[in-house]
Formats: C-alpha cells, sequence, structure tokens
C-alpha cells in the first residue's frame, strides 16, 4: 500500500506533460494559421511570378 501512496503523490512527471500540452497546442495553432493563410500565400506568389514572367493581369499594375 505505501508503494502506491507515494506513486499517487509523486508529481515529477507532470511539468513535463504539461510542456507537451501546451507544445501540442501552439502547434495546432501554428497549423491553422497556415492552412487558412496557406491559399492567399499561393495566390500572391503566383500574381508575383506572371507578372515577372510577362503574362498580364490585374495585379501587374505598372506605375
Amino acid at each position: 500500500m505505501n508503494i502506491f501512496a507515494r506513486f499517487a503523490q509523486d508529481e515529477s512527471g507532470a511539468t513535463a506533460i504539461e510542456y507537451g500540452l501546451i507544445a501540442a497546442l501552439i502547434s495546432v495553432v501554428i497549423i491553422g494559421a497556415v492552412a487558412a493563410l496557406g491559399g492567399n500565400l499561393q495566390t500572391v506568389f503566383g500574381n508575383i511570378n506572371d507578372c515577372l514572367t510577362g503574362v498580364e493581369n490585374a495585379a501587374c499594375a505598372e506605375e
């Protein structure tokens, strides 16, 4: 019974688990942001590519 009481009171791994949960939450937020902005970035870089290769579109406004 003494072994179970010591095991129940041992909190040495709690900090590592908390850091793991925080890292997992941060990674989920980063993945969500990349997924949300990924389409917009693809459009922007596609427009830049079109302008550099000479394809005329509305994004290639000459000043």
